[in-house]
């Protein structure tokens, strides 16, 4: 099964996304890439990990660039802007499988604007599956950003992270008042170099 090239309406003009559709799909998957000033793309190696261990689980995936990155209209905005974007895929998303159950997963920046998503959908009425945060940029979460309060959620932090200091992660968790899976990968930086299989491994079971 391959992704399928796909340009969708955003809120300030083309978003550029890569759509996996699986016939009997059990669920789906959104999954937001890291920081686009640094680089980040949606062909990252952490989100297309994340977006093959959603495939292997029976979900139809959806993985897309913020405005500004690739073929996707607008220039960065670097808070709410991409949660914006990624709010308008994920009705796309849930618009497309009515009635599946929504998953969310974001790498680095991409951890902050899926807990930011997930929040907002949750305020909307919309019941998510759950959501992963993996070394999430959780100092990018404001007043205004709310996690979802009624799905499973998932961190994951490399202990050898070289980009986003781990004690910021074990802090923000340690005071996280809603129940929480924080899970410590050794020896692993912030890219996952050489632990691909294992972040995999951390992810199936949970999806």
């Amino acid at each position: 099964m391959r992704e399928t090239s796909l340009l969708l309406d955003g809120p300030v003009g083309q978003l550029e996304a890569l759509h996996l559709d699986l016939p009997d799909a059990r669920g789906v998957a959104l999954i937001c890439h890291p920081n686009p000033v640094q680089g980040g793309t949606m062909l990252n190696k952490v989100v297309s990990t994340l977006q093959r261990t959603a495939r292997d689980a029976g979900l139809a995936t959806l993985r897309f660039n913020y405005r500004g990155v690739g073929a996707s209209a607008g220039s960065h905005d670097m808070q709410s802007g991409e949660v914006d974007d990624a709010e308008a895929v994920a009705h796309w998303l849930l618009a497309r499988y009515p009635g599946l159950p929504l998953t969310l997963a974001g790498f680095s920046y991409g951890g902050f604007v899926a807990a930011a998503l997930g929040g907002r959908l949750e305020a909307q009425g919309q019941t998510l599956r759950s959501l992963f945060m993996v070394a999430p940029a959780v100092m990018r979460l404001r007043d205004e950003d709310h996690l979802p309060q009624r799905c499973p959620l998932t961190v994951i932090q490399p202990e050898q992270d070289e980009v986003l200091d781990p004690q910021l992660v074990y802090v923000w968790s340690a005071a996280l008042e809603r129940p929480h899976e924080l899970l410590k990968v050794a020896e692993c930086g912030h890219f996952f170099h050489g632990k691909l299989t294992d972040l995999k491994d951390l992810v199936l079971p949970r999806l």
